[in-house]
């Protein structure tokens, strides 16, 4: 070896030398750090661990008691922890869609799991019958102690996956087993029909601000328009909110031109959502209802609507101006974050917490909206 190349390889050794220990130092600071962070927290555990009388809750269920300690700490009442199951159905609803065997689940008076499947579903094919008792789903127990969000959960799957299902019938218990291919299907956010005692008016019913919602509106519209409504009633009361893009795009539906509404996240700069061209349904002649249910996404397209003109008619809303993220965490549970504000620029919300305040009050039933629905287009009765 050249006296060249001696020198080349004691300078990579040297290199190598001091990149261990820089990594080495470095390793051991962050390590040290974390552990100073949850000093007070492992010391605890340690103490409860060895000295108290009833064992601790097995993990996962001792780091998720942590966790809604944590965010309890926190203060903000819109960040939340999802366990798993309840993640899974939350995302279900959102997207509008789930693979399952199409059964509807009831507990009965002493704890069992009851089975009612829908007419010509995958369950109806295979055999479930009404009153059929969920013994074991894939080999899984079910106990009555189990929540029934568990059980939904334990059903649901990929679409065209096989669930391997046994049941309990009749007076006997018989045992039956049956597999069972899931199939797709939609969760509906929107459900609409005519008013019975006035069909110019069109009643459309939004639950939830899922992905689909803003087609479901277009579509519940023009079916309504089909049977001969002429106006129209957007109904978001007790419509806790969902998605903040559907949200946006349920008010856009109805816009010509103009903002939708102004959001802002921590250290970012304003950003303003604006209607980009008309949409399918600009020029609708209708009215929104809202009561104090209708928050978040829902209230920002109730809001977007009433600062371009259109009149809310109940009560005021729930005041929910935060946007939140959904993290999801290794397991399948979730965190959900408050991360920005949301406003309208020409409107004040969310008021000292009274959020969106109606045009018109309106505190009763259907009849009363649309004798007021009536009121506000000229419709004779």
């Amino acid at each position: 070896m050249t006296r060249k190349e001696n020198i080349y390889l004691s300078v990579l050794i040297l290199v190598s030398v001091v990149l261990s220990f820089v990594s080495g130092f470095l390793v051991k600071e962050l390590l040290d750090k974390r552990s100073h962070d949850l000093a007070v927290l492992i010391q605890a555990k340690e103490i409860l661990t060895e000295n108290a009388f009833d064992p601790l809750p097995a993990d996962p269920e001792l780091e998720y008691g942590m966790i809604r300690g944590m965010i309890d700490a926190y203060g903000d009442p819109f960040t939340s922890f999802y366990e798993p199951v309840q993640h899974e159905l939350q995302t279900d609803e959102l997207e509008g869609a789930y693979g399952s065997i199409g059964v509807t689940i009831e507990r009965d008076p002493v704890g069992r799991t009851v089975l009612y499947p829908f007419p010509e579903g995958p369950a109806s094919l295979a055999g479930i019958k009404d009153g059929d008792i969920l013994e074991k789903v894939d080999g899984q127990k079910i106990t009555s102690d189990m929540p029934v969000e568990a059980v939904t959960a334990a059903i649901r799957g990929p679409v065209d996956s096989k669930v391997i299902v046994e049941i309990l019938r009749g007076a006997g218990f018989e045992p039956h087993i049956y597999e069972i291919t899931r199939t797709e299907f939609p969760l509906p956010s929107v459900t609409w029909r005519l008013a019975p005692q006035e069909p110019a008016i069109g009643l459309i019913e939004v639950n939830l601000i899922a992905e689909k919602t803003p087609e479901e509106i277009e579509r519940a519209a023009k079916d309504l328009a089909a049977q001969g409504a002429m106006y129209y009633v957007l109904d978001l009361r007790d419509n806790g909110g969902g998605l903040l893009h559907s949200g946006i795009q349920c008010a856009e539906l109805f816009l010509d031109e103009g903002i939708v509404m102004q959001q802002q996240y921590r250290g970012k700069e304003v950003v303003t959502f604006k209607v980009n061209e008309p949409g399918p349904l600009a020029g609708l002649s209708a009215v929104v209802w809202v009561n104090r249910g209708t928050a978040s996404a829902s209230e920002i397209c109730a809001g977007a609507l009433q600062m371009h003109g259109f009149a809310l008619f109940g009560t005021h809303t729930f005041g929910k101006d935060v946007i939140q993220l959904v993290f999801e965490l290794q397991d399948g549970s979730s965190i959900q974050v408050s991360a920005a504000k949301w406003w309208f620029p020409d409107l004040k919300f969310p008021n000292n917490g009274i959020g969106l305040v109606p045009d018109f009050v309106v505190e009763g039933d259907i009849t009363a909206l649309v004798d007021e629905t009536r009121r506000y287009f000229g419709i004779a009765p």
